[in-house]
This record gives C-alpha cells, sequence and structure tokens, in this order.
C-alpha cells in the first residue's frame, strides 16, 4: 500500500461571514481527505489556546463547550489574545478580524461537523470516548479523531471509537499558542496516514510535531515527572522552600522553576498527569505523587487560574 501525503497551497475561500483555507489533502489508496475545517472540544485553556492556533493557522474552527459561561470567557480571552498579536504588530487588523471570523463558537453538538476533530475535555477517559462516539455519528466516516490528553491512554480510547484507526494522540503543550511541541502519539489500531496527516496538520499549525507510540505519559510527561516530584518531595522532606528552588533551577538554565511551573499549568492538571503515569507503571516509590501537591489540589489552590498555588496571583478585577 502507497500512501502520500500532499501539500496544496493555501486557496482561500469566501463563504460569506467565513473565510477558510484548503491547505490539506491526504492521499490514501485513491481516496483524497481534504481538511477544511477543524472542530476544537473544550473551551478551558487547552482548548481555547489549540482553536486560537488553528484559526491563526487559517482553518475555519468550530470551539464546542457545552459550560455556556466558560464558552463566553473563551470567546473574551480568544478575542483579546488576537488583539494583543495586533497591538504588538505581529499581525494586521485585517488579519485579525480574518482570524475571529473563522472561529465559530457552540454548545450544540450537532454543530459540530468537521474533517479534523480535537478533544481537550475533563481527562476521563469515559467522557473522551463518549465525546467521540457522539461525534462519529454525526460526520463523515473518514473524519480523525484526536484527543489532548496528556497522560491517559490513547490505546484504550481509540480500541472505544467506532473507527479505531482513525484516532490518535495529539498533545499540545500549554500556552498552546506559544509552545512549539506538539506530541503525535500514535496506537496499534492507528493507520500510518493518519499519523502522517496528524504530523502534516501540526507543520500547518506552525508546530514541531514529534510521532511517539502511546505509553504512560508519552515523551514529555513521562521525562518530567522526576523534575516535578523530585521537587516536591526535598520540599515535603523540609530540605529547601518552594522559590529556594525554582530561584536556583532558573539560575542553572531552567527558564521556569518546577513550582512556578506547576503553577502554570495548574497543580489539579498536573496532579492527575502524576496520579496516571503512577498508576500505568505499577506504581514506582521514585514517581509517588506528592501529598503536597494532593493537599493544593484539594484545597482549590490550584495555581494562577484561581489565584494562588504555591505563590499568591493577583486575579482579574483584583
Amino acid at each position: 500500500m502507497r500512501i502520500e501525503t500532499t501539500f496544496q497551497k493555501l486557496v482561500t475561500r469566501d463563504l460569506g461571514f467565513m473565510k477558510y483555507q484548503q491547505p490539506i489533502s491526504l492521499q490514501l489508496n485513491k481516496i483524497v481527505l481534504v481538511i477544511n475545517t477543524i472542530c476544537v472540544c473544550g473551551a478551558g485553556t487547552m482548548g481555547r489556546g489549540i482553536a486560537q492556533v488553528a484559526a491563526q493557522a487559517g482553518f475555519y474552527t468550530v470551539l464546542y463547550e457545552l459550560n455556556k459561561t466558560a464558552l463566553d470567557n473563551a470567546k473574551i480571552s480568544l478575542e483579546k489574545a488576537v488583539g494583543l498579536l495586533a497591538e504588538k504588530g505581529k499581525i494586521n487588523d485585517v488579519e485579525k478580524q480574518k482570524i475571529l471570523q473563522r472561529i465559530q463558537y457552540t454548545s450544540d453538538i450537532q454543530s459540530c461537523l468537521a474533517d479534523f476533530f480535537i478533544e481537550a475535555i475533563v481527562e476521563k477517559p469515559e467522557a473522551k470516548i463518549a465525546l467521540f462516539n457522539q461525534l462519529a455519528e454525526l460526520n463523515h466516516s473518514e473524519c480523525i479523531f484526536a484527543s489532548n490528553t496528556s497522560s491517559l491512554s490513547v490505546s484504550s480510547i481509540a480500541g472505544k471509537i467506532k473507527n479505531p484507526e482513525r484516532v490518535i494522540g495529539m498533545h499540545f503543550f500549554n500556552p498552546a499558542p506559544l509552545m512549539k511541541l506538539v506530541e503525535v502519539v500514535t496506537t496499534d489500531y492507528t493507520e500510518k496516514g493518519i499519523t502522517g496527516i496528524t504530523r502534516e496538520l501540526a507543520k500547518q499549525m506552525d508546530k514541531v510535531p514529534v510521532v511517539c507510540k502511546d505509553s504512560p505519559g508519552f515523551i514529555v510527561n513521562r521525562v518530567a515527572r522526576p523534575y516535578y516530584i523530585e521537587s516536591l518531595r526535598l520540599a515535603e522532606e523540609g530540605h529547601i522552600r518552594f522559590e529556594q528552588l525554582d530561584q536556583l533551577l532558573e539560575s542553572t538554565g531552567f527558564k521556569m522553576g518546577p513550582f512556578k511551573l506547576m503553577d502554570l499549568i495548574g497543580n489539579d492538571v498536573n496532579y492527575a498527569v502524576s496520579t496516571s503515569v503512577y498508576d500505568q507503571l505499577h506504581q514506582p516509590e521514585r514517581l509517588r505523587p506528592s501529598s503536597i501537591q494532593r493537599e493544593k489540589v484539594e484545597k482549590g489552590e490550584l495555581g494562577r487560574k484561581t489565584g494562588k498555588g504555591y505563590y499568591p496571583y493577583p486575579l482579574k478585577g483584583d
């Protein structure tokens, strides 16, 4: 079987209020799949960041979120983020308007019609499986389902989807508009052509894709666990304060110390990843999640998004 991926020059089409581009076609056994529309599910920090990336790359983008308040907040956040790009001179006012016009906001799953789906919803496999199966019923059989999960098994999700060969991991990093790396996570089900088009899509989004096999934590979160857990362990044992350790590691060349980074990511997210990797690797003592971080999560001290984590942060309106 010969799989051939072909890029076309961007062809801009005008469909009334929306303008989108037709940049990618995949030829697989003489069947050509063209990606016009990307649907991002989940309008939290990661979801809205991915939606911004997709719209900036020229794709008509549907941002789906059941919580209407979260959806409204995402729209405000995206308009501000794209506006800042214009203020800084990175895009002009015409480009700003085009990017914003490409994004449709919806809380109605019936409006989620697309060629490529990226879910960034709650880190619960049953929720992701249910969502993908709903979307599969509404869309054509050639569409692709990508999970932005940071630690769950993509294989276990794919195995319960109607077309598991069209399910793949596409793990962006926070903040998605700035971070270049995207992990493209394949399973034993994944067709090679799906891997190819996902990799090329990431490039079209101005990202650096790295293809890896599905395994606990993939690459980055697997390697990063000791960075967080050993730092937390030192603090637990009373050897050093949060700010001291951050200062020390930043002075050696790290752009951000572990505690500042956990506050940026969100302690709930970081703790969930640590717990997931720990459980999937059969609970090795060296990767045991920290009691300090568990307490932060239980108290709602999640970091920047709640105004307090390992450090205090002013919230909007304060």
